[in-house]
Parts: structure tokens; C-alpha cells; sequence
């Protein structure tokens, strides 16, 4: 039991970095508005920079998995992200934004390597249909992090935040640049730290006993037209399978508003009144109500509910919760953008096993498009901050409505089109 178990330990490790370093993001954007002096819109470019990366690299990301295989793959995808955490060292001594983003783009290059191959592989690495509860227990080690990371970073990074801010409005350039850089400073020791910590489990990773797994052991055969479902025979190229094609889409416009809810919560917190000082604990709120549903997940699925089903109720959750965050004020409207972690928490499982199934050889080209679609969180976070600038942080948050809405689209009807079985 102990051995058949050590991969998945292994993947729970890897998803556990997953959480601390992408949602650090939720820091970085109040932390470098503040020490670049930015709008929302530009602050929003961390997330772009970080979540474009894997639109930029699934692709390439896949092509170094077949030649390394999964293990080596992993192993070098932490030593990237190391790379990309110690550029935040230079950055900090310029306080030079530019090269922040590049830093955090890098350390997203790293993360796609690893999404890539951690994603199907724990998909595949037991029954298809219980694969969203296995997803959900990667959601738990990806879930304790995000809530761990910004707590621990943010009570480093944003410590007096609120009287730095409030500090440099009144002072003279010379008095305010020093401030600033004082306050750029903060960033060197964590992310010294975590570059230091990623490469030790590189090498942990690349000496573990990680077995290979094959795309799809359910389908072993598809090549000939043999595949176990059938859903293979006659396909020459990935675009054959609109089931796919619709999960990308869906899961683009998910991780687009799963950003949204994590990433835009400090800041939004700030608007409303609320002092840095307790906003910077509000996205570790968002993650410990998508904890929650992870937790959920693990319970109900598949025992009591199907993962169709829970994709349905998520974004039902979604839509009636950021309905209620749109009409109502302060600390209230804030625990509801917080409870869209709970809404968002099974989407992602979800939407990976109805979008793989049945793709046979398929499968590693279909994960690298699924990784594409993470680029949402890229794209979308960048449109909630021009809305903001536009007109409040509060209207902006419009943008995530019709997200649930495809997302309910898919989980009604949108995973069966092109297959007779699902």
C-alpha cells in the first residue's frame, strides 16, 4: 500500500508548490501597486505575466515531457521556477517592475512543465471515474498552500502596508524613492527562500522512484482504432473531438474567474474601506472556502454525485454568489467574492476527466491544450482591472457572469457533443 501510494504523495508535494507559489500572486499585486506605484491595471499584469506563460509554453511543455519523460520533466520544471524566483533579487534592488514580471513569467514556465505532466497523470493514474476525487485530494495539498503562502509572504511583504501608502503621498521624490525601495527590499529574503526550497525538491523529484505511466492506460490500443471505448477509431487529429475543444474553452473561462476570486480580493477589500492590514488575509478566505469544497469533492464524488452534476452546481453557486456580492457593500459583498472559492473549488476536477475522456492517443496533446486554457487566468484578471479603473473594483467583478454561464452550458450539455457515451 505504502509504495502504490508513493506517486501520488509525490504529485501531492508538487501540487502543494502549485498553491504557494501561484497564489502569491494575490500578494504581489497589492504589494507592487504600492512599491512600483501602479494602477489596477498594471498591478493586474502580475497575474497576466504569470498565467500567460502557460498559454505561451503548454505546447513546448509537452515536447519536453516525451523527450525527459514525467520525472526528469518535473525536476527540470522546479529548477525553472527556482530561476524565476531568484530574478525577483535584481528586481527588487531596481525595483524595476519590468523585471518582476519577467521573473514571475518564468517561474509560470516552470509550473507549466509541471501542470502538464501532473495533471493527467494523477487523471490517469486510477478509474476515470473517480479521477475529479483524486483531483480533489491534489485540490487539498494545492488548497492548504494557497491559504499558507499569502499569510506567510504577505505578513513579510505587506506589513504596514496601509502607513507606506498613506506615507509617500505627502513626501518629497528623494524621501518617497527611498521609502519605496525600502519596501522593495521586503521581497529578496522570501523569494531567496523559495528559490532555495524548489531546488532541493528538484533533486528530491528527479532520485524519487516516480514510475512512467503511458498517455492513457484505459486505451492502450487506440492507435490501430482498438481504443477501449471506441471514441478513437477513424480520428486523425485533435480537433475531431468538439468535446475537448469546448472543455478548453470552459476551463480557460474558469481559471480566468478562479483568478479573479483569489487575486482581486485584497485589492477589492481596500476599495470598500477595509485596511490592508485585514485585507491581506482575504484570499486566504477564498482558499480555505475552495478548501472546503476540495474536502466536499472528496466525499460526494463519486459515491453520491456524478461529476456532471457538481459542474452544474458550481456554477449555479458562482452566479448566485457573485450576484450577492454585486448588491450588497463592504465586508458582506467581500465574503461572497471569498465563497466563490467554494463554487470554483470542483470545477477544474471536473472539467479534466470529461474533457480527456475518450481521446485514446490524444491524450497528452489534449492535456497540453487544457494547459493552454490556464491562460484565462492571464487574460481575464487584466479585464476585471481595466473595468475597475474604468469604473469601481465592485462593477468589474460583471466580467465573471457569463464564465459561470458557459460553464453551465458545458456541464449540461457541452461535454457530450461529438461522442454517443460519456
Amino acid at each position: 500500500m505504502k509504495r502504490r501510494n508513493h506517486p501520488i504523495v509525490i504529485i501531492g508535494v508538487l501540487f502543494f508548490v502549485f498553491g504557494f507559489v501561484t497564489w502569491l500572486g494575490s500578494v504581489l499585486i497589492p504589494y507592487l501597486r504600492i512599491a512600483c506605484q501602479l494602477n489596477n491595471f498594471a498591478s493586474y499584469l502580475v497575474a497576466f505575466s504569470f498565467y500567460i506563460s502557460y498559454t505561451v509554453m503548454a505546447i513546448p511543455a509537452a515536447a519536453v515531457l516525451r523527450r525527459t519523460g514525467y520525472k526528469k520533466g518535473m525536476a527540470i520544471g522546479l529548477l525553472i521556477m527556482a530561476a524565476g524566483a531568484l530574478l525577483f533579487i535584481p528586481a527588487a534592488g531596481n525595483r524595476n517592475y519590468q523585471l518582476f514580471l519577467t521573473g514571475l513569467f518564468i517561474q509560470g514556465t516552470g509550473l507549466a512543465i509541471l501542470q502538464t505532466a501532473a495533471n493527467p497523470y494523477i487523471t490517469i493514474l486510477g478509474p476515470l471515474e473517480s479521477a475529479a476525487r483524486r483531483i480533489s485530494v491534489m485540490g487539498i495539498c494545492n488548497g492548504i498552500a494557497g491559504v499558507l503562502g499569502p499569510l506567510i509572504i504577505g505578513s513579510v511583504m505587506l506589513k504596514d502596508a496601509d502607513a507606506i501608502r498613506e506615507k509617500v503621498l505627502s513626501l518629497p521624490a528623494g524621501q518617497k524613492t527611498a521609502v519605496l525601495e525600502q519596501l522593495a527590499h521586503r521581497v529578496i529574503l522570501p523569494y531567496s527562500l523559495i528559490s532555495l526550497a524548489l531546488v532541493l525538491l528538484s533533486v528530491w523529484v528527479y532520485f524519487s522512484g516516480l514510475p512512467e505511466l503511458a498517455a492513457d492506460p484505459t486505451e492502450e490500443g487506440a492507435d490501430d482504432g482498438a481504443g477501449a471505448e471506441g471514441h478513437v477509431i477513424g480520428k486523425t487529429h485533435i480537433f475531431q473531438f468538439p468535446h475537448l475543444l469546448l472543455g478548453v474553452l470552459t476551463l480557460f473561462l474558469y481559471v480566468g474567474v478562479e483568478v479573479i476570486a483569489g487575486d482581486t480580493i485584497i485589492n477589492y477589500g481596500a476599495s470598500q474601506g477595509i485596511p490592508l492590514s485585514t485585507a491581506k488575509f482575504f484570499t486566504s478566505c477564498t482558499l480555505t472556502s475552495m478548501l472546503a469544497g476540495y474536502l466536499l469533492g472528496i466525499v460526494l464524488i463519486p459515491k453520491y454525485l456524478s461529476q456532471t452534476t457538481v459542474l452544474k452546481i458550481s456554477a449555479g453557486m458562482g452566479l448566485l454568489f457573485v450576484f450577492i456580492a454585486l448588491s450588497t457593500k463592504g465586508i458582506m459583498s467581500v465574503a461572497f467574492i471569498a465563497l466563490l472559492g467554494l463554487a470554483n473549488s470542483l470545477v477544474w476536477p471536473s472539467i479534466w476527466p470529461l474533457a480527456i475522456k475518450g481521446l485514446g492517443r490524444f491524450t497528452p496533446i489534449g492535456s497540453s491544450l487544457l494547459i493552454i486554457a490556464i491562460g484565462g487566468g492571464a487574460l481575464l484578471p487584466l479585464l476585471y482591472g481595466w473595468l475597475a479603473d474604468l469604473s469601481t473594483p465592485q462593477h468589474a467583478y460583471w466580467v465573471v457572469v457569463p464564465c459561470y454561464c458557459f460553464i453551465g452550458y458545458y456541464a449540461v450539455s457541452g461535454h457530450k457533443s461529438g461522442q454517443s457515451t460519456l
